[in-house]
């Protein structure tokens, strides 16, 4: 039997995800930082707007619309001294057989991206 990823496995799949997403709308990358418990992931400028992005791997039973809004709000207020919107970016993940089943190595995964949100 494979063995599940890690959580930090988890992120970096998220990223990856969120990373091609905010590429694909023409966003600059200034800062990437995938370690678990570090705020913001990206720091990313689309124009002159700098923006702080927070992503989440999520995996069942959590709810890709369960935010951690104190975290949130703490990155936003953050963001805000710098003059950065802030977004935040769920990525639901689970086994591509069963969404309920958690994520193995070397198996195919199904994933639940809604895109950034501002908030």
């Amino acid at each position: 039997m494979n063995e599940k990823l890690t959580a930090q496995e988890l992120h970096n799949l998220a990223m990856n995800i969120v990373g091609k997403d905010l590429e694909n709308q023409g966003y600059e990358f200034l800062a990437v930082n995938s370690k678990l418990q570090r705020n913001p992931q990206f720091v990313i400028q689309k124009g002159k707007q700098m923006s702080f992005v927070v992503v989440r791997a999520i995996c069942h039973p959590q709810k890709v619309s369960d935010m951690d809004k104190i975290l949130v709000q703490k990155v936003k207020d953050h963001g805000e001294k710098f003059d950065a919107t802030t977004f935040y970016a769920a990525v639901g993940l689970g086994h591509a057989d069963d969404f309920e089943k958690p994520v193995l190595k070397d198996e195919d995964f199904a994933q639940l991206y809604p895109g950034i949100k501002q908030v």
